[in-house]
């Protein structure tokens, strides 16, 4: 997988995740054989103003880097001057320009999908910071605004011609948000109309989805977002599919081990209150279909202390031990 200079030991991505694509769960991603992780969509301004929570978003680790920074606005100097600082930084070897999120607040502004609407300050944007950006540029977007406005092919078109050096592709309309069933057929109409690499993103949950996602689209990557959450290993076993191997998937075991490393490194990054509060959601992904996984996930929902959560974890381990027979 190459983009521009690039190139990638795979072409399978992490997609950025507003609250969920933090710098552990990046790095977790990674080790499962992640090709590149991305961080979450930082704001322009935010960057432009020294913001320290934005600072913090963009904390990278080792065991991740390089990554890919997103970045959202709809002003084109703005952008491109916040682009500047990325240059000199090692740990970053993307600029990827958000023009796919669907959240109200964010198209209110005119950012995010709402730039779907208008290509020609999504080009004009794009140009700006290819003349700021020491790194290759990419471009997020989805399948058109609605129903009514489906023009991912001509914007595809338009990002290749300002510069962008690849573009993931979300087979949903912005009105859709994450409802309905994405739109694999769109992709595989950007793939055969532009020449800079195409990553097809939209219902990937299994290593079989993203089989047939290749197939359907020839897409040259494919980029993941709710598919990962709470199962980084679904790397793993796309890598091992890629690589005609039979996929494993991962045992309960393990997946308690990644819940304990998991909140052991964010206490470390973050500390503990906000540690266990945010890593509520994390353990309820991770443990989702395992047996009486709704009550262990009731019990970790009101503790405020990390060493409750692994006594908790532990025991749950030692139950699950008892049900399948192992001592």
């Amino acid at each position: 997988m190459k983009i521009a200079n690039l190139e990638f030991k795979n072409n399978v991505f992490l997609a950025p995740m507003a609250g969920v694509t933090d710098i552990i769960f990046r790095g977790i991603c990674k080790s499962m054989g992640c090709g590149l992780v991305y961080t979450e969509m930082v704001s322009a301004k935010a960057l432009q103003y020294g913001s320290k929570n934005t600072e913090e978003l963009l904390k990278i680790s080792k065991k991740e880097a390089p990554v890919a920074v997103q970045i959202f606005g709809s002003d084109p100097l703005a952008m491109a001057k916040a682009c500047e600082q990325f240059n000199n930084d090692e740990k970053i070897c993307i600029v990827d320009i958000n023009m796919g999120c669907p959240a109200p607040k964010i198209v209110k502004n005119g950012d995010g999908s709402a730039l779907m609407k208008n290509p020609k300050l999504a080009s004009e944007i794009i140009k700006e910071i290819k003349r700021a950006s020491s790194k290759p540029v990419t471009v997020k977007f989805r399948k058109g605004f609605d129903e009514d406005n489906i023009n991912a092919v001509d914007f595809a078109k338009a990002m290749e011609a300002a510069g962008a050096d690849a573009v993931a592709v979300h087979g949903r309309t912005r009105k859709q948000m994450y409802e309905g069933k994405a739109d694999w057929e769109i992709i595989r109409q950007i793939k055969a109309a532009v020449s800079i690499p195409v990553i097809g993103n939209g219902d990937v949950f299994t290593f079989e989805d993203a089989i047939n996602l290749v197939e359907k689209t020839n897409c040259d990557g494919i980029i993941i977002a709710r598919g990962a959450q709470g199962n980084p290993w679904i790397f793993r076993e796309i890598g091992e599919a890629f690589s005609g191997k039979n996929p494993v998937k991962p045992t309960y075991n393990e997946k308690i081990d990644v819940c304990i490393n998991h909140i052991q490194e964010a206490v470390k990054y973050f500390g503990e209150e906000k540690a266990v509060r945010e890593l509520r959601k994390h353990i309820a992904w991770y443990i989702k279909g395992l047996r009486n996984a709704t009550d262990i996930k009731n019990k970790i929902n009101v503790q405020k202390n990390s060493v409750e959560v692994f006594d908790i974890l532990e025991k749950y381990r030692n139950e699950l031990n008892k049900v399948y027979g192992i001592e």
